[in-house]
């Protein structure tokens, strides 16, 4: 839009003859001349400048002044106006008609989950195979390890390999789940199950956007610390994939204030975000486990010993408890700031922190876990491939849950130092595990060298090599700066004389 875009989809308020209003419709705008690119009358358009990354595309913004746009620019899949100007649509209920409306939304913010991920993985790559191949110290004085080799570095970046085939097995599900939307949008189906499909991947894909570009945010920054120095070198990509990353968590919505529309998903189950109550059943069954919500809040934490605790299923189990307990929480929560007078707005507004924020996320996580958990548990999954895949995810599902150990004591499902100190040594022996597979599994991940495009991130393992070809590349790596004679040239010190 910045500079060359001809017309926008533009977001308004559709208004028909009386003054009633019909909701958020797209209409298709022309925002300049094809032949000329000047603006169209009553159009301001331009750039918005540099920004922090991504500045290959030219983001702009526009303002209308007075604009007609023609009745046939209306994108009118979910409803229209006549010749006449009366509004129509096909749909009968507004909640059905708003969960076909749901599928646009939803779209831009699949789409960022995997853009998230990619981001994610490449990070991955680059600093696991630096991890590999270099060398810092060792127990004898002779001898020295690969960094990988530290279990420090391996807590540092183990858990975020296996978020990052969570996640990406997470977003090519959920791309395939906004497929099957769109499809039944195409074929015109009107069905109550269609309109419920809309809302849950709206909810799914509405938190599933913050946790991915989150995660892939603090992934990438911790992939940059744990190279050191080389980390920092913009040869090496890391500080590009970071800056490409950051906007991923602010554009489609704010991760914060979109994660609202899941936990208004959740509680809307409950009879509190809709009209009237519903079954705790969805198309995607993302919500059928709560079915047995009251048996699960029973649930306690009980596991016989370490090995236990390397299956997903622990985890698995411990995030049902929590989401359910959040639920509660959120629930309570809401009905607490309503008895004291406060308005719908003010309830909701102040119910977020520790609350519906943290419902959204842990519903999330369980999703992205229940799914990835499943997918390693499948029958036709490879006998080699089983055990690490499964390990991954394990870790996944159990460092993420590290993230909410207090909220699992405080609602009672664990007590005594016991399950925190099985939580925390089943992730360091899943690290432990899984570090000579590392390599293997980032290999499967990345792309060609020449798109990595990362001297340390290379699949020959020639760090020292491709780094000193990377550095020497550069113009003038070897020669005296332009302005060598200025600085050689220093001030004379001294041969003043005291005038006293």
């Amino acid at each position: 839009m910045g500079k060359t875009a001809t017309h926008a989809v533009v977001f308004a308020q559709l208004y028909t003859p009386g003054g009633q209003c019909h909701g958020l419709y797209p209409f298709v705008v022309q925002i300049r001349d094809p032949k000329t690119l000047l603006p169209m009358p009553g159009v301001m358009v331009g750039d918005i400048g540099r920004k922090l990354g991504q500045n290959g595309l030219d983001n702009g913004f526009a303002m209308f002044h007075k604009v007609r746009v023609p009745r046939q620019n209306l994108l009118n899949r979910t409803g229209d106006i006549t010749p006449e100007g009366a509004y129509v649509t096909r749909f009968k209920d507004d909640r059905q008609r708003f969960g076909a409306s749901l599928g646009s939304l939803s779209t831009g913010r699949v789409c960022i989950v995997g853009m998230s991920v990619t981001n994610l993985k490449l990070a991955v790559c680059i600093a696991l195979r630096f991890s590999a191949t270099r060398r810092q110290f060792g127990p004898t004085d002779g001898e020295e390890i690969p960094v990988l080799e530290y279990q420090l570095q391996q807590w540092r970046l183990l858990p975020y390999l296996a978020a990052a085939y969570a996640l990406d097995h997470f977003s090519k599900s959920l791309f395939l789940d906004l497929v099957q939307l769109q499809q039944g949008l195409l074929g015109d189906d009107r069905s109550a199950r269609q309109a419920e499909l809309g809302r849950e991947i709206h909810a799914l894909a509405s938190a599933g956007k913050p946790l991915a570009s989150w995660t892939a945010q603090r992934g990438i920054q911790e992939c940059r610390e744990a190279c050191g120095g080389h980390g920092y070198l913009a040869v090496n990509r890391l500080g590009d994939l970071r800056d490409d990353n950051d906007p991923n968590c602010t554009y489609e919505g704010d991760n914060n204030v979109l994660l609202q529309q899941t936990s208004n998903y959740l509680l809307g189950l409950l009879g509190l975000g809709g009209p009237g109550g519903a079954r705790f059943e969805s198309p995607l069954k993302s919500v059928n486990f709560l079915e047995a919500y009251p048996a699960i809040l029973r649930q306690r934490f009980e596991v016989a010993g370490l090995q236990d605790c390397l299956d997903s299923a622990v985890p698995l189990a411990a995030y049902e408890w929590l989401v359910c307990y959040l639920l509660r929480e959120s629930r309570e929560k809401l009905n607490q700031e309503r008895k004291s007078g406060s308005s719908d707005f003010e309830a909701r507004n102040n119910s977020q922190v520790y609350c519906c924020r943290s419902l959204a996320l842990a519903f999330l996580e369980l999703t992205v876990l229940r799914r990835f958990h499943e997918h390693t548990h499948q029958p036709g999954v490879p006998p080699p491939l089983r055990a690490p895949l499964r390990r991954l995810s394990a870790l996944y599902g159990l460092w993420s849950l590290g993230q909410h150990t207090a909220l699992l004591y405080r609602g009672g499902y664990c007590s005594g130092e016991r399950a925190g100190k099985l939580m925390e040594s089943a992730v360091l022996e899943l690290c432990a595990q899984l570090k000579d597979d590392a390599v293997a599994l980032v290999d499967v991940l990345a792309p060609p060298d020449f798109i990595l495009d990362s001297p340390i991130g290379r699949a020959d393992g020639e760090l020292c090599r491709n780094l000193w070809a990377a550095v020497l590349q550069g113009s003038s790596v070897l020669e005296r700066a332009s302005w060598w004679p200025e600085f050689a040239r220093k001030p004379i010190v001294g041969g003043l004389k005291s005038q006293l």
